[in-house]
């Protein structure tokens, strides 16, 4: 399993179908589609064996989930717990015995403010629907773009992001909550006390100087957890011509 935020499906399709035809995921969750519904670029994704499901957004937002040789059973779209919120960033479903949440939770920058607010509401809603999903004791992944770098091991210079709403202590706090409900985060279980990076800037030499943020996130429910096999970054997809900002973060299941 694998999450990419692609940012931007169909300016990097070609980037994305040669990382799919290199690596061959099984199932993969991708971010910031930035493409209305009616604009996935089916056909293409279909060509390249993977069955598809998506919930897309003019300019912004988007997700989706990938399988390879099936079609994922979707079992929701958007979260629990405000009708009112339009924003494309989370998609569910059933994919060989699994569920599995694909999320692109807010950046909520600048913060404090609306957007941090929503940020925190979000990531609440979020936290309440996992803790369910947990309940069913059934294997559960969410993988996605969570915008927050849990711990000074997750991003480069710590120093320079304590008042970003990706490091704020509100954040780091309500991801550390989310974990105690009983999830494995899969990076950091199988790389302990390890600087290890999904996303770059495209600003500043950030690739080239390796000043790099841990965004992107593999939970697994405790079932799952205990057939981690391994976990890791496609870092070099990051180095590609006109690659996205992250690079795709994937586990091994036995």
């Amino acid at each position: 399993m694998i999450t990419f935020n692609v940012n931007g499906i169909n300016g990097r399709l070609p980037v994305l179908l040669r990382w799919l035809a290199e690596a061959e995921p099984d199932v993969v969750c991708l971010q910031e589609l930035k493409a209305l519904q009616s604009k996935f670029p089916e056909t293409a994704i279909r060509d390249a064996g993977y069955g598809a499901i998506w919930h897309g957004q003019k300019s912004w937002n988007g997700v989706a989930i990938l399988a390879r040789g099936v079609d994922p059973i979707e079992t929701r779209r958007g979260l629990p717990g405000d009708d009112e919120d339009t924003q494309s960033r989370y998609i569910e479903a059933a994919v060989k015995g699994v569920l599995i949440g694909c999320l692109y939770l807010p950046n909520g920058n600048p913060a404090p403010g609306p957007k941090f607010d929503y940020k925190l509401n979000w990531f609440k809603r979020m936290a309440s629907h996992a803790a369910e999903l947990l309940g069913h004791d059934i294997p559960v992944a969410l993988i996605g773009d969570f915008n927050v770098m849990p711990t000074e091991l997750d991003v480069y210079k710590p120093e320079r992001w304590v008042d970003d709403a990706l490091f704020r202590p509100e954040v780091r706090q309500a991801y550390r909550e989310l974990l105690e409900q009983g999830w494995t985060d899969a990076l950091r279980k199988m790389h302990p006390g390890e600087r290890i990076y999904t996303f770059w800037d495209y600003f500043r030499n950030a690739w080239g100087r390796n000043a790099g943020l841990r965004l992107d996130h593999l939970l697994l429910s405790p079932d799952l957890a205990k057939r981690l096999v391994a976990a890791d970054v496609d870092r070099h997809i990051r180095g590609w011509e006109k690659g996205s900002d992250h690079a795709p973060a994937w586990v091994l299941l036995s």
